[in-house]
């Protein structure tokens, strides 16, 4: 059996809140601080869930990047409360740090070697520090050059062999890696430690096969690995069991699920398979890819109301160039086709996307091409960055490079045409009534906010008391940018 544990380490059944990250838009958290009475209890397992031995040390856990990373941070923390390890809140109480990392661009894989040199001076301390993730699989054993206090490197591919790497490190060797990539086996781990306190995540599908020419994920995260649909529909079950509502399915390239089972269940079958398990109230999933985006997801989507009306199809590009050289597999024409397929559903389907500005070799033309698309879909939202070279990637050698101060006024141009984009979709939205899970509760008396099944924010007042973590009606009476203001329907 599969244990999940909440953000206190408690078995989870209870209704505890962990400060929520902020993502489109403003909202409001309230820390465990408030809501449990103090964080002494953090990180202890109770019902005597420890599978391992007690005392044998307190770890602290840092989680640099996307929602991906944010789970697989989960599993690292069950792994180690399992072993009979106690999360403590700062590196300077911890035996063990790590740092799960993220190297999709190169200021956040920065950022995690200026934490390590954080370290330089405490060598005398007898702490393991380790680095996991994509910077730990893209450096390799490079990082104990950079960095000769680290004791354990290991990729996201290897996660399931933490237990014997800890192992390693308990027994007294001092540098212990796990690097590989070559596997069909996913990360699978006995106890999940959840650190949100309504949404579960849960990942389908590891790794990509699609070689974008600036990608490094194929790299550091390996080829594409599917779970069972077995195995998923078995921890639903039990975050459902656990009290979680809502669940949202993770996978660098989500919809190119492929069932290992003799079932072969499609991406669109497990979607409605998910959400017919009991408890469960809304379903989602990230991130989409657009060439295996299909009608069937559509066609679930619209069948059932407890899959969400939202669907992230990052583009990258509007300039059939641009995408070519990407190698993103589809022309601009093509991904339209997918965005007219969303929009003929018969649900209203929130739209949101990726976009790269400032790739080697975008002409003005080029970006121009970008902005007419934002005209042309009018997305919810985007999430938008400038090219960062990557190792081991093919635009890394590419000519024609764009200055900064290029891609910094492209970057700004585009966000603010978005911008205006957003403030136009939301105000459209005003008066009509929207089903909010209540995530946060602001410091202001009666000031409330959460998120739409469509993924809005909808920040909102209401004299109701103990809203947190319950679904309610209201009613948008204004907008921003980046969110919806509300009335909450008694």
């Amino acid at each position: 059996m599969a244990y999940q544990l909440d953000a206190l380490g408690r078995a989870r059944g209870c209704n505890a809140c962990a400060k929520l990250r902020r993502t489109m838009g403003k909202t409001f958290d309230i820390g465990l601080e408030v809501l449990a009475a103090g964080r002494s209890a953090r990180s202890e397992l109770a019902l005597g869930l420890s599978h391992g031995s007690t005392g044998r040390g307190t770890f602290f856990l840092e989680t640099f990047g996307c929602q991906m990373n944010e789970h697989d941070s989960e599993k690292v923390a069950g792994v180690l409360l399992a072993r009979g390890y106690r999360q403590v809140e700062t590196p300077d109480a911890a035996s063990v740090i790590l740092y799960n990392t993220c190297s999709i661009r190169e200021k956040a894989a920065q950022k995690v070697f200026s934490r390590l040199g954080e370290f330089r001076e405490k060598q005398h301390e007898g702490k393991i520090i380790g680095v996991l993730g994509c910077v730990a699989q893209q450096e390799g054993e490079g990082i104990f050059k950079r960095a000769p206090w680290v004791s354990l490197v290991c990729g996201s591919a290897s996660y399931r062999k933490l237990p014997e790497l800890l192992t390693e490190l308990e027994n007294g060797n001092h540098r212990v890696t796990g690097l590989e990539t070559d596997t069909d086996e996913t990360f699978e781990t006995e106890v999940t430690r959840r650190d949100h306190p309504w949404r579960a995540y849960l990942t389908i599908i590891e790794g990509c096969d699609k070689a974008c020419s600036y990608c490094v994920v194929p790299y550091t995260r390996g080829p594409e690995r599917s779970r069972s649909s077995e195995a998923i529909l078995r921890d639903v079950r039990q975050v459902a069991d656990a009290g979680y509502t809502e669940v949202q399915l993770l996978g660098q390239t989500v919809n190119s699920y492929a069932d290992p089972m003799a079932r072969r269940m499609r991406f669109s079958e497990l979607l409605l398979a998910v959400a017919d398990v009991a408890g469960i109230r809304r379903v989602r999933f990230t991130t989409s890819h657009p060439k295996d985006f299909t009608q069937d997801i559509v066609d679930a989507i619209d069948a059932e109301p407890r899959l969400c009306e939202h669907v992230h199809l990052p583009v990258q590009s509007g300039s059939n160039r641009v995408l070519k050289e990407m190698q993103r597999t589809y022309t601009r024409p093509q991904y339209l086709e997918k965005i007219g397929m969303i929009r003929a559903s018969k649900r209203p389907i929130a739209i949101t996307t990726d976009i790269i500005v400032g790739f080697p070799g975008e002409t003005d033309a080029d970006f121009e091409e970008t902005l007419s698309l934002l005209d042309e879909v009018r997305y919810d939202g985007i999430f938008s960055f400038k090219y960062s070279p990557r190792p081991n990637t093919r635009a890394l050698s590419m000519r024609d490079a764009i200055s900064e101060e290029e891609k910094s006024r492209r970057l700004a141009v585009l966000q603010d045409r978005q911008r205006e984009i957003q403030i136009a979709n939301n105000k459209s939205q005003i008066g009509e009534s929207f089903e909010v899970l209540v995530s946060g509760k602001s410091r202001r008396e009666g000031q409330w906010s959460g998120y739409t099944s469509s993924h809005k924010v909808m920040n909102f007042t209401s004299q109701a008391p103990a809203l947190l973590g319950t679904y309610v009606q209201v009613t948008a009476t204004d907008a921003t940018p980046n969110s919806l203001q509300g009335e909450h329907v008694a």
